[in-house]
């Protein structure tokens, strides 16, 4: 009896080593999904990738537009100093730029220029006296701003202050501590209220 009951002892660890082919079944779906996560892993990495120089691009698109828009000339406008406005009509105005967006320029202090000619004949030489006015005496008696389509401007410049229209500006200024005044009858205003620098061309 003992020598049967030793047999079964000896034989049971024999019956648990069975099920060992079942664990190298059960690691074979593991190492399939192990490839799977890292394609997975992959297209999210390369989807993000695309994504992000997607933004890139339009980042620098709308730079670009920001960049050209004539909004962005404003920073180069030197409040200290008078600015010329130039217009496609051939007009050009002085002043100080006020705003700059990319609708419209307000230009404040407005000045421009008034020019009449005199011509000894048709083919001799001719004298041009050029006046700087300031603008709020006209006959519409318009405020001291202008308002001006963006479409309308060439270009504008920043004036230096030893430069004749800015030195005319500063002496009617000085002549006018409490503003302009304007007479009844505007054409008799016009030339007592003009700031004289005269110019001489030769035509020939």
């Amino acid at each position: 009896m003992d020598f049967m009951n030793r047999g079964s002892l000896t034989q049971q660890p024999q019956r648990m080593a069975a099920p060992a082919p079942a664990e190298h079944a059960e690691h074979a779906p593991s190492r399939k999904r192990g490839k799977e996560d890292m394609l997975t892993l992959g297209s999210r990495i390369g989807t993000n990738a695309i994504l992000f120089i997607v933004a890139l691009l339009v980042a620098a698109v709308v730079w670009f537009i920001y960049t050209s828009s004539p909004a962005s000339q404003g920073k180069y406008v030197d409040a200290s100093k008078l600015q010329a406005v130039f217009l496609n009509t051939g007009q050009v105005y002085f002043g100080n730029i006020k705003a700059f967006n990319k609708d419209y320029v307000v230009l404040g202090n407005v000045y421009y220029l008034q020019s009449s000619s005199t011509s000894a004949s048709s083919s001799s030489n001719s004298n041009q006296n050029v006046s700087l006015v300031k603008l709020g005496c006209e006959l519409h008696r318009p405020y001291d701003t202008m308002v001006i389509n963006t479409t309308q401007v060439t270009f504008w410049e920043n004036l230096k202050a030893d430069g004749q229209v800015a030195k005319a500006v500063a002496q009617f200024v000085q002549q006018n501590p409490n503003g302009q005044k304007c007479s009844e009858t505007p054409a008799s205003n016009s030339s007592s209220n003009n700031l004289q620098s005269q110019a001489s061309n030769k035509q020939q």
